[in-house]
């Protein structure tokens, strides 16, 4: 589950993480007071900082809500120093409307909160992560001194830069391990200290939150020698969230695509692509091989959608209705492995689906595993136009035939 920016350095502080102090407003009514109440903490310097769920903010560029193709402003984060009517005017330009990044998509994402916070002079900026490196079942922390650069851009033009540090996760994080990432980033005296109580905070922040991602880009050296969280991004393991309820009041279902919401509470694994070939598989292994077929078919998946090994005729016509949603369906192909789940379940799904809701695309099946024969027996007898398919291939080159 992503969280906002806000909401990732108030979890941070809570566990000893330095943090720039800041207040979130969701109507220009706030600012104000956010900006007084600031003051009375003795903030004299602002930024402005729009909260959506994408990267790259600040490079990113404002549209107006109604009308995606005119530009208000430039930047979805800006630094206004002392001048608060500035801040005011652009934060009253920025709230409400529509802020595209490279990360966002053309679409771009409304901006309904904004994070009033404390400007800073510092010297330096420099990168941290923290993440699990599923090839060997352990936690990476990642360190740069290229702070404010995406990660994946260094990795590709100078990954020596960038310092990894493995976690064995029966110990933790030792003393040795957060001296190596200071000595690798160049850290000298009191800021070397200071790292090292800031990288063991934050990686005790990762674990007791129960965090599957951490990234602070950038943490920054101050002018007199602090380490600081400039920025933060969380995201938190939904597998986990019933350990930390609160968290869970933090999803903000405004930044979620609505067809994910809705697979969501039919225990749906939905992810929205932007293809036309509608997928409904069970096993996310098969589900991402099936993607690629479809592909080099020369086809393109609308979505991924996982119906899990427990699929009920009921969860099958919740996958057609969530697939046929999306207006660029063109076909649907359901390729499923009788494992856990039987296949005659499945195909009493596609009938029942059929029965109570209007399939205008062409629908290729492929039905292997337990109980087949009798789920071929009952879809020949349904009377449904349906395209058979043997081989995984033949299902893939079918389904991107049946939309030419």
């Amino acid at each position: 589950m992503k969280i906002h920016e806000y909401q990732a350095k108030s979890i941070l502080k809570d566990f000893g993480v330095p943090v720039p102090d800041g207040i979130a407003i969701k109507s220009m009514d706030e600012f104000d007071n956010a900006i007084n109440k600031l003051k009375k903490r003795k903030i004299t310097q602002f930024v402005v900082k729009a909260q959506i769920h994408a990267g790259g903010r600040g490079k990113g560029t404002v549209y107006y809500k109604n009308n995606r193709n005119e530009i208000v402003v430039e930047g979805g984060v800006k630094f206004f120093g002392s001048d608060v009517d500035k801040a005011k005017e652009y934060a009253s330009k920025v709230l409400g409307n529509v802020l595209v990044t490279h990360q966002s998509g053309s679409e771009g994402k409304e901006v309904q909160t904004l994070y009033i916070g404390e400007g800073l002079d510092y010297k330096d900026e420099l990168y941290l992560g923290i993440l699990l490196d599923r090839s060997n079942s352990k936690n990476v922390i990642m360190a740069s001194t290229e702070g404010g650069v995406e990660i994946e851009k260094v990795a590709a033009e100078t990954p020596e830069k960038i310092i990894k540090v493995w976690i064995e996760p029966s110990i933790g994080i030792q003393s040795y391990q957060a001296r190596e990432l200071a000595f690798g980033l160049n850290l000298k005296g009191d800021t070397f200290k200071d790292f090292v109580k800031f990288i063991t905070a934050l990686y005790n922040a990762y674990e007791k939150s129960d965090a599957s991602l951490v990234e602070i880009n950038p943490f920054v050296i101050t002018n007199d020698d602090k380490v600081l969280a400039l920025d933060a991004k969380i995201n938190l393991d939904d597998n986990a969230l019933f350990k930390n309820e609160e968290y869970a009041a933090l999803r903000d279902l405004n930044e979620e695509d609505p067809l994910e919401i809705e697979a969501s509470k039919s225990d749906l694994n939905y992810i929205k692509l932007d293809g036309n070939v509608g997928c409904m598989v069970n096993g996310a292994g098969l589900a991402m091989a099936t993607m690629d077929l479809i592909k080099l078919a020369g086809g393109e998946p609308a979505n991924f959608l996982d119906v899990g090994g427990t699929a009920s005729a009921e969860t099958v016509e919740n996958g057609f209705k969530i697939i046929l949603s999306d207006k660029n369906v063109q076909a649907i192909l359901i390729n499923i492995f009788g494992g856990i789940v039987r296949c005659d379940r499945v195909a009493q799904g596609v009938v029942q689906a059929a029965k109570h809701i209007n399939i205008p695309v062409p629908v290729v099946v492929r039905l292997q595993g337990t109980n087949s024969e009798e789920a071929k027996k009952i879809l020949d007898d349904s009377g449904l136009n349906l395209i058979s398919a043997t081989t995984l291939e033949d299902a893939a080159d079918k389904v991107t035939k049946a939309i030419s």
